[in-house]
């Protein structure tokens, strides 16, 4: 049987505020921001496709390194206020996890931005040999500026199966 899979091309997310989502995504994480879409009310092949009717939107598309995220703030129809302390237990979606080279950089640079962490990164996992080879895993989570959940994830040679991108 053929295979049609490719791969996954991108996550998307729907935000309050595009601007607010561009300081997290290009500013904070650094993603390249690749295209701008916006529709009005009344296009009904976009509707079709979201199953929502009378839709307009505003949206980017950014590159962070292996993954493209997309990102909508829909105009019409409104969502209703997202619960920004949503426990990761609940149905659906949890959290999109960053790989980056150093955690503890990353994790006081976001809480300099304003970014609220559920703990901040336990750094005693990762551990140095006599040639400065580092080994462990170490990861945490924390929440944009609308309350979503992503973790960041500093990744070397372990015994658990994690592994690097």
């Amino acid at each position: 049987m053929k295979e049609h899979l490719q791969g996954i091309h991108h996550v998307s997310i729907s935000v309050p505020d595009i601007a607010v989502a561009r300081r997290f995504y290009i500013d904070l994480l650094g993603g390249q921001e690749l295209s701008t879409a916006e529709w009005e009310p009344g296009n009904a092949w976009i509707d079709a496709i979201v199953g929502l009717e009378g839709s307009s939107a505003k949206s980017f598309i950014a590159r962070l390194k292996n993954i493209h995220l997309e990102v909508f703030e829909y105009i019409t129809p409104k969502s209703p206020p997202q619960d920004p302390a949503r426990p990761v237990n609940r149905n659906g979606y949890t959290h999109i996890a960053f790989q980056v080279d150093d955690i503890q950089a990353m994790h006081d640079k976001m809480v300099a931005a304003g970014l609220t962490f559920h703990t901040p990164p336990d750094m005693s996992v990762i551990t140095i040999d006599d040639q400065g080879r580092k080994r462990g895993h170490a990861a945490t989570y924390g929440r944009d500026f609308f309350g979503n959940i992503f973790e960041i994830m500093e990744i070397h040679p372990n015994d658990q199966g994690v592994e690097r991108l």
